[in-house]
This record gives C-alpha cells, sequence and structure tokens, in this order.
C-alpha cells in the first residue's frame, strides 16, 4: 500500500486498497488481510473467524479492539460489497481516481467509511476500548456475520457502550442525515394448494388462485398503522405471484404468492406473520403461510448519542443533520440489542450502482468527523 498512500491523503488510500481487494458477498480471505495489515499497526488486537455452512455460509467475521475499560465504544460495518454489474467505466475492482472522485465497488457502501475511520483511529490513542466489528455478509442474508460477532463478543465478555454504523446515510451533502433507527422486514411466502385438472370439467378439480386472490385482495386492504413521530407508517407489498401452469386448458395445483412488510416499531415480525397466516386460512384452510424475519424495527431515542454525533458533524460541516429512520434494514437491527446504535457515514447517491464513487474531499472530512466521535465517546 505504500505506492498508493505516497500519492492520495491517507483516507482515500485506505479506501482505494479495500476496494482493490475484490470481496462480493459472503466475502473471506482477502479483503481481510487488507483491513488486518491496516490494523495491527495501530494496536489493535484482532479476532478473524469463519463460519457458518452453505447456502447461507461460511462467512468470514472481524473482531479487532484497542484499549481496555471502559467506556468502550464500537465502529461497526461490513466488507462485503454487492455484485458488480453492468454501467462501469473501468473495472469495478480496480479503484481509479478521475477528478476529485475515487471510483470502485464498496467505494461508498462502505469500504470508504471503513477506511476513514480506520484513518481516525491512527491518529488519536483515547482511554477505554476501541473496537471495529467488520463482518462479510451484510449485502447477502446477514445470517453468519454480525449475528455472529455478537455471540463472539458475548463469549468475550465484550459490550460497547455506544455504536457507530458506517453506513452511507448522507443525501445531498456530508453530513445532512443520521440514521437513529430502521423499520423492520419480514417476508412471507404463501402457498395455496388446489387438486389439478381439465378446465372442461372443474368439478373434478380445485382451483387454488381465486382463494389466493381473495386473501390478497383483503391484505391489500389492511392499515397497518399511520406511522408514529420516527417512523413512516408501516407497509404491506406483494412481490411475486407465482402459477406456473404453462398449458391454457388445465386448473393448477397450486398458486403460491410472497408479501414483504416493512414495519415500524408498532409491530414485531411474528405477530405481523401470524396475523397474514390468519388472513390466508380464512380463505384457504390448507394453505401453508411461511414468515421469515429479517430484523425487528429499533429506535435509539434522540439524546446524548445523536446530540454528540451531530455536534462533530455541526463542527466539520456546519450542518446540524437530520435524523431518520428511513431506507432499508441494515446490521443495526442486531447491534441495537447491545448499546444505543447510530448510523452515519457517506453519500448513498451511488451506492449498489455501476461507477459507485466518493468524493476524496468527503473521505478526508468524514476521518475528521469520526476522529471527533471517537474523542467525545472516549473522553
Amino acid at each position: 500500500m505504500n505506492d498508493i498512500a505516497a500519492t492520495l491523503p491517507q483516507p482515500a488510500a485506505l479506501t482505494k486498497a479495500l476496494i482493490a481487494a475484490e470481496s462480493v458477498t459472503p466475502a473471506r480471505g482477502i479483503v481481510f488481510d487488507v483491513l488486518e495489515a491496516m490494523l495491527i499497526p495501530l494496536g489493535f488486537a484482532v479476532d478473524r473467524f469463519v463460519v457458518g455452512e452453505a447456502p447461507d455460509g461460511p462467512v468470514e467475521n472481524m473482531l479487532a479492539v484497542r484499549g481496555s475499560g471502559g467506556p468502550h465504544f464500537a465502529f461497526a460495518g461490513h466488507v462485503d460489497v454487492v455484485p458488480a454489474g453492468s454501467g462501469w467505466s473501468a473495472g469495478p475492482f480496480d479503484p481509479v481516481v478521475r477528478g476529485d472522485m475515487l471510483y470502485g465497488r464498496g467505494a461508498v457502501d462502505m469500504k470508504g467509511a471503513i477506511g476513514a475511520f480506520v484513518a481516525a483511529a491512527a491518529t488519536i490513542q483515547p482511554r477505554g476500548t476501541l473496537s471495529l466489528i467488520i463482518t462479510g455478509d451484510e449485502e447477502g442474508p446477514a445470517v453468519y456475520g454480525t449475528r455472529a460477532l455478537i455471540d463472539r463478543m458475548a463469549a468475550r465478555d465484550l459490550k460497547p457502550d455506544l455504536c457507530l454504523v458506517g453506513e452511507p446515510t448522507s443525501v445531498n451533502r456530508l453530513g445532512d442525515m443520521i440514521k437513529i433507527g430502521r423499520r423492520g422486514s419480514v417476508n412471507i411466502w404463501i402457498d395455496v394448494p388446489g387438486r389439478q385438472g381439465h378446465v372442461a370439467y372443474p368439478h373434478l378439480a380445485d382451483n387454488p388462485i381465486p382463494r389466493l386472490i381473495a386473501a390478497l385482495s383483503e391484505i391489500d386492504g389492511i392499515v397497518l398503522d399511520e406511522g408514529t413521530d420516527w417512523f413512516q407508517p408501516s407497509n404491506i407489498e406483494v412481490t411475486d405471484l407465482h402459477v406456473g401452469n404453462g398449458a391454457t386448458n388445465i386448473i393448477p395445483a397450486m398458486a403460491s404468492a410472497r408479501l414483504s412488510i416493512r414495519f415500524n416499531d408498532m409491530h414485531r415480525g411474528a405477530e405481523l406473520g401470524a396475523r397474514i397466516a390468519g388472513v390466508v386460512h380464512r380463505h384457504a384452510p390448507e394453505a401453508t403461510v411461511r414468515p421469515v424475519v429479517s430484523g425487528e424495527a429499533f429506535l435509539t431515542e434522540p439524546g446524548a448519542f445523536s446530540t454528540m454525533i451531530g455536534d462533530a458533524i455541526e463542527a466539520a460541516t456546519g450542518l446540524r443533520p437530520e435524523l431518520s429512520t428511513s431506507g432499508g434494514t441494515s446490521d443495526a437491527r442486531f447491534l441495537s440489542r447491545l448499546c444505543p446504535v447510530v448510523e452515519f457515514g457517506l453519500l448513498n447517491a451511488t451506492m449498489h450502482k455501476g461507477d459507485e464513487a466518493v468524493a476524496i474531499a468527503d473521505l478526508i472530512k468524514l476521518a475528521e468527523i469520526y476522529r471527533d466521535i471517537i474523542r467525545r465517546a472516549l473522553a
């Protein structure tokens, strides 16, 4: 990395090195080698472990700790990235600087934030404990990622007092938004059985489609809530319908659907799954309904932690960030079980897109803000 560091400011050099380590989810190996090489010289004790079986594993994770005792401030993030896709002007894992921008998959989501945090940690040695909670599976199923890290921390009796997640939360300018919560997510698979037969002899068959349509129609009319002070209304969306009937004269034996519910902190995933199952079974008693909760809603009430982060952002940028719970889920949904969690990172305009890019000036400024947050948290 010496040649890179000679030509770029440290946060950008570190980010560039991480981008060059291809790490499509689930990530293992070289990208963790690169990150470990950054952290060891800074005095971090690095614990890497691989866990899980196919199809959702194996996954590599890293817990890096410096210092001891309280207070304990943690930074959480992920080195895995989504597949590159199309629309790139250069190789997605061949990071390149054009003008004042650094291009490459993961520049924004979220190798840039990791590079900025490592750069910040390199210039400050506060009291207490500083840790990095890094997974290789945030963009994937997240079965063996941050949840496994939480178990690892519990086994070592490590529990942060505060946790900052470096997801790209900024919208128009660096620091204009931080996330103090996220909605929960539950996906629900519905299979309604019937009895196959010839359309000319419907009395000898049992068409499952009308029963599925009736259930979906009732579900479509459900209003879960009107939102709260910090959350938008919960919503139910039909995301797939499937019959797979290739013939025009056959009544099918099965009709299926999939729902996705994003819900606020007025609900729990299991309760929503049970409610949907009740509706479906009124119309199709023999149907199977399989809910999978990928995360519960959480809220870090506005207070000392969000104020501290807002103060650090305002000191560096002049902006007072908006407190938000918008967007999809993140691994903060797991970490919220441990301690207060806030998310703050780069601009999210190009994440998951071709030509994903970050302004070098934003990386430098983000490292400055992270440095101030560490100082405030471990004062």
